[in-house]
């Protein structure tokens, strides 16, 4: 078998710059919380493909699931020819999305697709055409997506211009000096100066943000959102492709607000790592849109409608929410004691919900003085001691932990031994 090295050659010469690697490790198979590379060398997963796994590599009712679907069908493409999973999974989301009164779901294949149709029913329901999103956000690779998402490098820059009637408030984050009394103000001066409300589609808010750096939208900033949006027939669209699913402790990390939403955008750990995701929205705004104005060629696809309906299944038997909450805990204590020590690189604002956590390295302790350099070199350690990490947030200092929840207690235990070895300081 190839090593490492002799494949990322072959990478290199073959697969575009643009798409990035976070390690240079080739996965030859993977085993709930565990990846073994092609080299038989065993790593401890606590990237989950970018929060693709929360219920873990392989689990085995997801696999049995799948395996019974493709022995039926692989794809006759749901607009052409229905099949009953599309439909069964339809039905469960409706009855467990945080949205007000009945409701309806379309299914699509990306993260992006889904936040792209969430804002394409918005103004096709409202006959509004602008929208509103959040300073760090993430929503995705697409144009429009682009255009919502926060952060210009690398995901904006030189791929201008971007679809217009795209606003922009901050993000509350206090230790960065941003209260939920900044954001609304900023709110309250955009509806003056930039675009009235009634002209506004949508905004769109992640209940925590992902690649922003897990940053937890407050709860007043949720309520105060959902007020002024039926205040002004605005919609409000919670995009839960990354905090969805149990990450935070809840289905949808929005039901920690008591807030509904009208659009909700579904994806990542959805199927247990089968491309599937969906909007989730109110009746009455999801059929606004006419015959045709929605779907898509592999949308719902029926192998992943087969492994989203397993993983649902999984939750409840395994009860997950409840193992993301004690996951969350062990994280979160380890977490705190490292940032008392004097031997480990300074690490503040230790933050999330759930099993969904961040912590941010910085220049010195007691500050919030971002260190992205550092950030990289404990992602790097972690890697070469057997533990995948990833970074995240505007600063690029924040170190993110999407451990499976499926993941054993020894397993948890053994990854956050390495990364404490990984924030020793190197001197």
């Amino acid at each position: 078998m190839p090593t490492n090295s002799e494949l990322f050659e072959r990478r290199r010469a073959a697969v575009p710059l643009g798409v990035s690697n976070a390690t240079t490790a080739f996965a030859a198979r993977a085993e709930n919380a565990e990846i073994w590379d092609v080299e038989g060398r065993r790593y401890i997963d606590f990237a989950g493909g970018i929060g693709v796994l929360n219920a873990g590599h392989r689990h085995p009712q997801v696999l049995a699931a799948v395996r019974e679907q493709l022995d039926k069908c692989m794809h006759t493409c749901f607009q052409v020819m229905l099949y009953e999973p599309y439909v069964a999974l339809a039905e469960r989301l409706n009855k467990l999305a945080p949205i007000a009164g009945p409701a309806k779901t379309m299914l699509v294949t990306t993260g992006a697709e889904a936040v792209e149709n969430a804002v394409k029913i918005a103004r096709g329901a409202t006959g509004r055409s602008a929208v509103i999103a959040f300073s760090g956000a993430f929503h995705g690779r697409t144009f429009m997506t682009m255009a919502l998402t926060g952060k210009v490098a690398p995901y904006k820059q030189a791929f201008g211009p971007m679809p217009a009637e795209v606003f922009h408030v901050p993000f509350p984050i206090e230790h960065y000096g941003v209260t939920v009394k900044d954001s609304l103000k900023a709110l309250e001066t955009l509806f003056k100066a930039d675009v009235a409300p009634t002209s506004v589609a949508a905004i769109i808010i992640e209940p925590v943000q992902g690649e922003g750096g897990f940053h937890v939208a407050p709860d007043e900033l949720l309520v105060a959102l959902r007020r002024l949006c039926d205040t002004h027939g605005i919609l409000l669209i919670a995009d839960e492709v990354q905090s969805g699913f149990g990450r935070t402790g809840k289905l949808f990390a929005l039901e920690y607000s008591g807030v509904r939403a009208d659009l909700l955008a579904v994806a990542k750990s959805l199927a247990g790592g089968m491309p599937l995701a969906g909007v989730i929205g109110r009746a009455e705004i999801m059929d606004k849109i006419g015959p045709g104005g929605l779907g898509g060629t592999y949308a719902g696809n029926p192998l992943a409608c087969a492994a989203a309906l397993a993983v649902l299944d999984v939750f409840e038997k395994e009860k997950l929410l409840d193992r993301s909450v004690a996951i969350g805990a062990a994280i979160r204590s380890r977490l705190q004691g490292f940032a008392q020590r004097t031997d480990l690189v300074p690490i503040a604002a230790i933050r999330g919900r759930g099993g969904m956590l961040a912590f941010d390295v910085v220049k010195q302790t007691g500050t919030h003085d971002p260190d992205a350099d550092a950030a990289k070199g404990v992602a790097v350690r972690g890697f070469e001691r057997g533990l995948i990490l990833l970074t995240c947030g505007v600063n690029a200092n924040s170190v993110r932990v999407l451990v499976p929840l499926t993941v054993s207690d020894a397993v948890l235990q053994e990854g956050l031994d390495i990364l404490e070895g990984a924030l020793k300081r190197v001197e």
